[in-house]
């Protein structure tokens, strides 16, 4: 009786280990074998881009290849799919974004449901959308521009880089919380949008910062707000939208997720990776360039943001009656 005893405390001491033990094992061996960085955006393109810089942090960070993978179509839906059905063990990844967010109310058949499905693992950016105008709107603030749309809406049209489409869910969100009556033409993407908006074509849009600093910059476009809550360190003369339309708030949220069962272990291991990139000087560097500023927090933080950027962009989809093509 006593060296049954004795067995079964041996036993429980050791099974109270194991966990521990496992989890040491899993840190020290992820990751074992390349990993696919999916991107549901073509190369070249602003998500592009910055998924190639948190992909090639990761690789130096964790010792193995990130290899990024561009599955374009359906506002990032294929390449979402795609992760979901994916093994649970980290080796795939997907750079998520608002596209995420909105997608769940502007495609109520997907085989999928992104909060549902996957597990948020860490932001990477937070990129301000600039409200801009053709230099013909005798408008250099959102304020100006209320009151000169308000006397002239037949004279305005709004451009969007296409239906449902944070440019243009966050104009509608705009058009709502101003009372704005404007009309909108959608165009394929944020290129041929701005290209219409130097013509002169459509006279007023929103666009990330990334893609719309440029044509500002060189005067092809005036910068007259920005959609976050706070001033731009880009654009620091810009006022926010919210000085004119009070609590309008609107961002392009970027980061990273994995299919749901990845395990607990992993997911922290590539959110504690990425917080690494935000004291690195060089990578706060190219994160800067991308348009975004940091978005620092845990994996709870991000999963929490995520639903809240759904149920937001939720509501204006379906105030504004948005179908998707």
């Amino acid at each position: 009786m006593i060296i049954a005893r004795r067995h079964l405390l041996q036993f429980a001491a050791l099974a109270a280990t194991l966990p521990a033990t496992t989890t040491m094992s899993l840190a020290q061996s992820y990751p074992s074998k390349p990993v696919r960085f999916v991107i549901g955006f073509p190369a070249g393109g602003p998500n592009d881009i910055l998924g190639r810089i948190i992909a090639g942090w990761l690789s130096q960070k964790l010792g193995q290849p990130f290899n990024v993978e561009n599955k374009g179509g359906k506002s990032g839906n294929i390449a979402t799919e795609e992760v979901v059905r994916a093994a649970p063990d980290g080796t795939t990844i997907l750079l998520c974004g608002p596209a995420n967010a909105i997608s769940g109310s502007l495609y109520p058949n997907l085989s999928f449901n992104f909060l549902r499905d996957m597990l948020p693992v860490a932001g990477v950016t937070r990129e301000a959308l600039v409200m801009v105008v053709h230099p013909s709107v005798p408008a250099k603030t959102a304020a100006e521009f209320l009151a000169y749309a308000k006397a002239n809406a037949d004279k305005i049209k709004m451009a969007s880089t296409g239906v449902g489409s944070s440019p243009h869910v966050t104009g509608e969100l705009f058009k709502q919380m101003s009372g704005l009556k404007l009309d909108v033409v959608h165009y394929a993407g944020g290129g041929p949008a701005l290209k219409a908006m130097i013509a002169g074509e459509a006279q007023v849009m929103f666009e990330p910062m990334s893609a719309s600093i440029e044509p500002v910059r060189s005067g092809k476009l005036r910068a007259i707000a920005v959609s976050t809550a706070q001033r731009s360190t880009a654009l620091p003369e810009v006022p926010t939208v919210s000085e004119a339309v009070p609590g309008f708030e609107a961002s392009a949220v970027t980061g990273i997720a994995v299919p749901k069962g990845t395990p607990a272990e992993v997911v922290e291991i590539l959110n504690k990776a990425v917080q690494a990139a935000f004291s690195d000087a060089a990578m706060k560097t190219k994160l800067a360039d991308t348009g975004g500023e940091p978005l620092p927090g845990s994996a709870a933080d991000f999963a929490k943001l995520m639903a809240a950027e759904t149920e937001k962009w939720g509501k204006v989809v379906k105030a504004a009656g948005i179908k998707a093509d």
